[in-house]
C-alpha cells in the first residue's frame, strides 16, 4: 500500500513536471516564432550632378554618334526622361532652385548667387530646408564634393565635405582658340572660360577624377545609418579640355554639326534677341567660316565621354559595395547646352536645346529600362528622393514628385516651367513650346512640326487655344531680383535688375560672372 503511494505521488510529479515543460516550451517557441515587424532601412543616395551636360546621351541621342556606355547602363537598370527641363537656363540660379525645392520666380534668384547667401534675408528661403539638409536631419550622413550648388555648397551643410577645386581647370599656359572675349565690348560684358582642345595628359590630373576618388573610399566604408552622397563633376562646362584619348573617341570626319538657319531669330522678340546678346561666344556664323564648328562639336562629345567613364568608375564602386543593392541613384544636369543651335554655343536661353536637360533615377522599387517621353522638371528631384526613401514630404516643395509617374500608376498630362530673369518664362508641354517675355513678347512651337524650333508660331490662329490654355501655367508671383543674386555676363540682365530692384551692378574688371 505503501509503494503504491509512492508510485502514485511520483507519476503525479512526473506529469506535473511533463506538462509545466511543455507548457515552458511552447511558451519559448511561441516567442521564438513571433514574427517582429522589421525596421525598414531607409535606402542610400548617390546624388550625380554633371555641369552643362545636354541630352547627347547613347540612350537617348540617335544623332551625334556619343558614346556614355555606362550613363547607358545606368539607363537600363532605372527611368530615364527624355523631356526633362531646367527651372532657369544657367548653373547658379538652377542649382539654387533644385536645392531649395523653390522656383526662381519665387525666390527671386534669377542669377548667380554665394552659395552661403542663399538662405539670407529673402523671405522665401530664410528658413528654407535645403535638399542635403533635409537628409541630414532624418537620420542620414551626408557627404558631398565637387560642383553641387554653384560653388560647391553652403558652409556646414555636408557632414563630410571634399570641396571643389576652384575653376575649370586644369588649364594650358595659352589658349588653343578662343580668346574668351569674341567681339565683345569688354567694359560691358564678361569673359567666358569657353576654349577646345585635348589636354592634359592624364585623366588622374582632372579634378573629376580625384572627386571619384574621394567618393568611392566613402562608399566603401560601413555606415551605421544611411548615406546621403553627392558628387558633383565639373564637365562639360568649358573650357572643353580633356585628354587626347577622349578626342580618339570622336574622329572629325565622324561629327555631324546641328540644324542651323542663318535667318532663324528674325521672327522672335526683342527681349529674345537681348538675352542672346552674347558676343563673348563663338557664334556659328564664325563657327562655319573658321572650320571650327566641328571640332567644337568634337570636344564636347569627348569631355562627355570622359565624365561617362568617370560615372562608371562611380557605379563599378557602388556595385562592388555592400551598399549595391539599398541605394537609390538619380543623375542630372542643371540646363542644357546649345552647340550653334540659334546662333551661339551657349545655355543662356529659354529655347528647347539650352532648358532641356538629363534627368534619369534608379532605385530598387523601380521599372529598369523605362524612358519616359513626359515633360519634367528638376525641381521634382528633392521630393522624388523624399519618396523614393521612405522620408515624408516637405511641404515647402513646389515640384511633384516623378515617382507614380515612374511606376506607371498615371498623372496627368506633365509640363515643366523654366524661367531666365524677372518675368521671362517658358512652359514646354508634350508637344508644345510657349515662352512669354517681360515686355509680353511671346514665341510659340509646335514640336512635332518643328522639332529644331525655326518656325515662331505665336501670331498663328491655329494655335490660339494651345497659347491660351500654356498661359495658364505662367507662374503668377514674380518674385524681385534677391539682393545677393546677379548676372554681370551681359548687359540685359544687368538692366533688369537695376529697372526692377532700384539696384545697379556692372562688369568688374571685365570678368562678370565665372563661365
Amino acid at each position: 500500500m505503501e509503494h503504491h503511494h509512492k508510485l502514485s505521488m511520483i507519476k503525479t510529479r512526473y506529469y506535473l513536471f511533463l506538462a509545466l515543460s511543455i507548457f515552458l516550451l511552447g511558451a519559448c517557441g511561441e516567442k521564438k516564432n513571433k514574427v517582429e515587424p522589421e525596421k525598414q532601412e531607409n535606402p542610400n543616395v548617390l546624388f550625380i550632378a554633371v555641369d552643362d551636360l545636354n541630352n547627347m546621351l547613347g540612350v537617348l541621342d540617335g544623332h551625334s554618334g556619343t558614346k556614355t556606355p555606362n550613363i547607358d547602363r545606368l539607363a537600363a537598370r532605372g527611368v530615364v526622361f527624355s523631356d526633362a527641363h531646367c527651372q532657369a537656363p544657367l548653373c547658379g540660379p538652377s542649382r539654387a532652385s533644385l536645392m531649395t525645392g523653390l522656383r526662381p520666380s519665387t525666390t527671386g534668384i534669377y542669377g548667380m548667387i554665394d552659395d552661403n547667401k542663399i538662405r539670407s534675408e529673402n523671405p522665401s528661403t530664410k528658413d528654407i530646408i535645403m535638399l542635403p539638409e533635409y537628409f541630414k536631419q532624418n537620420g542620414y550622413h551626408t557627404m558631398g564634393i565637387g560642383k553641387l550648388f554653384h560653388s560647391h555648397a553652403p558652409d556646414g551643410i555636408f557632414e563630410e565635405s571634399g570641396g571643389r577645386v576652384k575653376g575649370f581647370g586644369p588649364l594650358p599656359e595659352e589658349r588653343f582658340v578662343w580668346d574668351g572675349y569674341g567681339s565683345s565690348d569688354r567694359e560691358n560684358y564678361g569673359k567666358t572660360s569657353t576654349d577646345w582642345g585635348a589636354f592634359p595628359e592624364a585623366d588622374s590630373l582632372m579634378p573629376d577624377h580625384r572627386s571619384v576618388d574621394w567618393a568611392k573610399a566613402r562608399m566603401n566604408k560601413k555606415y551605421d545609418k544611411p548615406f546621403f552622397i553627392g558628387v558633383g563633376f565639373l564637365r562639360v562646362h568649358v573650357p572643353l579640355y580633356v585628354p587626347q584619348k577622349w578626342f580618339d573617341l570622336h574622329p572629325l570626319d565622324s561629327i555631324r554639326t546641328m540644324p542651323y538657319r542663318a535667318d532663324d531669330l528674325n521672327d522672335v522678340p526683342p527681349v529674345a534677341l537681348q538675352i542672346n546678346d552674347l558676343p563673348m561666344m563663338p557664334s556659328t556664323d564664325w563657327a562655319i567660316e573658321s572650320g571650327e564648328w566641328p571640332k567644337i562639336i568634337q570636344a564636347y562629345l569627348a569631355c562627355i565621354s570622359f565624365v561617362d567613364h568617370e560615372i562608371g568608375r562611380l557605379l563599378d564602386a557602388l556595385e562592388n559595395s555592400e551598399h549595391a543593392d539599398n541605394t537609390v541613384i538619380v543623375l542630372w544636369s542643371d540646363h542644357g547646352y546649345r552647340l550653334g543651335e540659334k546662333g551661339t554655343f551657349a545655355k543662356h536661353a529659354l529655347w528647347n536645346t539650352a532648358t532641356k536637360t538629363p534627368l534619369l533615377f534608379a532605385a530598387p522599387n523601380l521599372p529598369n529600362g523605362k524612358i519616359i517621353d513626359q515633360p519634367a522638371e528638376l525641381l521634382s528631384i528633392y521630393p522624388t528622393l523624399l519618396e523614393l526613401c521612405g522620408l515624408p514630404a516637405y511641404d515647402r516643395n513646389e515640384g511633384k514628385s516623378l515617382v507614380p509617374l515612374m511606376k506607371g500608376e498615371g498623372v496627368a498630362p506633365s509640363i515643366a516651367i523654366t524661367t531666365f530673369g524677372m518675368n521671362n518664362h517658358t512652359v514646354k508641354s508634350e508637344r508644345f513650346r510657349y515662352i512669354r517675355y517681360e515686355d509680353g513678347g511671346e514665341e510659340f512651337y509646335d514640336h512635332r512640326n518643328d522639332p529644331n524650333e525655326f518656325m515662331n508660331q505665336a501670331k498663328n490662329p491655329k494655335y490660339s487655344e494651345e497659347i491660351r490654355r500654356l498661359k495658364e501655367y505662367l507662374p503668377e508671383d514674380n518674385a524681385a531680383w534677391d539682393a545677393n543674386s546677379s548676372y554681370t555676363f551681359q548687359p540685359y540682365f544687368v538692366a533688369q535688375k537695376a529697372r526692377t530692384s532700384g539696384s545697379e551692378e556692372k562688369v568688374v574688371n571685365g570678368i562678370g560672372a565665372p563661365q
